[in-house]
């Protein structure tokens, strides 16, 4: 190189700005690399409280914020919104649907993960997932305008279909979205309607297994279906559903009516393999290797929702936002150990540091293998550990006052029915 050529920087695209993407960028402040974050969202999303906007517990701007907001102080990075469409492993370029060719000498994809109906997509209109700000939304303006419809329907048993709210899956997802609506029916929505008892309301849990909270252990699962019952919750157990439709579920041979179906059941990762050409699991995720890399390409990194890799002798590494915070460290620490000179793989150790769960807004379970905790003071502990992973002190103070107004009021503040979309106007008409 003579002395008026300067050197190229390493060129590093980052797909994804969730906490894996942005975990990865954060790592790398300071280094001589150029990053492109792209994303077809404008906001980095805190994913765990989702359910919190979708039962009108929290606002979105409380549990989102913008991606170029949180990058602006790292000059090496340029933030792109845009849709991926492709990657061109051969010319190690991107494409998005816009057309843009985005090339890289590093590619790190942290796509996500959305619901999966197990072959049953025409289920989607009738039981929506959660996994974004809009799915929040949608399930949160159906729970809402399942009352209003209450409040005018004059026929007893079309009313009782609009009060009764389905969830189908016992993960911690479906068993905190449970424990909330029984909370909203029975507390927040007291002395609010004239014609109906929000409290009448009727809340299903169905799970396929055994029992909810599956990955927990037995006795913390035992007591979060005892608590949810203690709420007012149905929960049916060792019955997958096997149909979704505008009047309600069909499960166990039996059908169960109801106007509010809401889908916490399983996840399909993004179509990354399918860019990339490469082998993926039954949900999708790309089978990688043990630092992370896709067999064949070193230069490139999948983590998150969006792959599986070996856990040691211990399963899989989970689809968490702790396990891919801590792969993203990874990455960032292999990619420095390149560009000093060192090629040399790094496998990638995950540390778990526990599994956390609420139900309703006074109950959880806590287990952190040496710890476990029950009841009210693991719903405190659960509440502590969230606030502390929010970001900005303005959005920590946010939640945890409307935490502790709930609590002590039952009120909550963003019970906001802002559109109405075609399924709704089906099934009320």
């Amino acid at each position: 190189m003579t002395e008026d050529q300067t050197p190229v920087q390493h060129r590093i695209v980052v797909v994804g700005g969730g906490f894996g993407g942005l975990e990865t960028v954060y790592n790398l402040r300071g280094v001589e690399v150029a990053i492109t974050v792209v994303d077809q969202r404008n906001h980095h999303l805190f994913q765990p409280l989702l359910y919190q906007v979708a039962t009108s517990t929290l606002a979105t701007s409380e549990i989102a914020w913008p991606i170029r907001h949180l990058l602006r102080r790292y000059k090496n990075v340029l933030t792109l919104l845009g849709t991926v469409e492709a990657v061109d492993t051969a010319a190690k370029t991107v494409i998005t649907a816009d057309g843009d060719v985005i090339p890289y000498d590093t590619l790190v994809l942290a796509t996500g993960a959305r619901h999966a109906y197990f072959g049953h997509d025409d289920w989607e209109p009738f039981a929506p997932g959660l996994k974004t700000l809009e799915d929040a939304t949608t399930i949160r303006r159906r729970i809402l305008t399942a009352f209003e419809m209450a409040e005018r329907e004059p026929d007893p048993q079309k009313r009782a279909q609009y009060l009764t709210f389905v969830i189908i899956g016992g993960g911690p997802t479906g068993v905190e979205i449970a424990g909330t609506i029984a909370d909203l029916a029975r507390d927040t929505l007291k002395g609010d309607f004239r014609e109906i008892d929000p409290a009448s309301a009727r809340v299903v849990l169905i799970e396929g297994g055994s029992r909810v909270l599956g990955a927990f252990k037995e006795d913390m699962s035992a007591y979060a279906k005892m608590a949810l019952e203690k709420l007012g919750v149905t929960v049916h157990l060792g019955n997958p559903v096997t149909a979704c439709h505008a009047d309600g579920v069909e499960f166990a041979g039996q059908t169960l009516r109801a106007r509010t179906i809401i889908w916490a059941a399983g996840v399909q990762a993004s179509p990354a393999a399918k860019w990339l050409g490469v082998p993926a699991d039954r949900a999708g995720r790309v089978v990688i290797n043990p630092d992370l890399t896709v067999p064949g390409h070193p230069e490139i990194f999948v983590i998150g929702d969006t792959a599986t890799v070996a856990n040691g002798g211990k399963g899989t590494v989970p689809g968490i936002a702790p396990a891919a915070k801590q792969q993203g460290k990874h990455i960032a620490k292999t990619i420095k150990a390149r560009l000093a000179g060192d090629n040399a793989p790094k496998p990638f150790l995950y540390h778990h540091a526990g599994d956390l769960a609420t139900i309703g807004k006074r109950a959880a379970v806590t287990d952190f293998g040496w710890f476990k905790l029950k009841g009210y003071l693991a719903w405190w502990l659960w509440g502590l550990a969230h606030i502390y992973y929010l970001i900005g002190v303005r959005n920590r103070l946010a939640v945890a006052l409307s935490w502790l107004w709930i609590s002590v009021s039952g009120v909550r503040s963003a019970r906001l029915i802002t559109q109405r979309d075609a399924a709704e106007e089906d099934k009320s008409a």
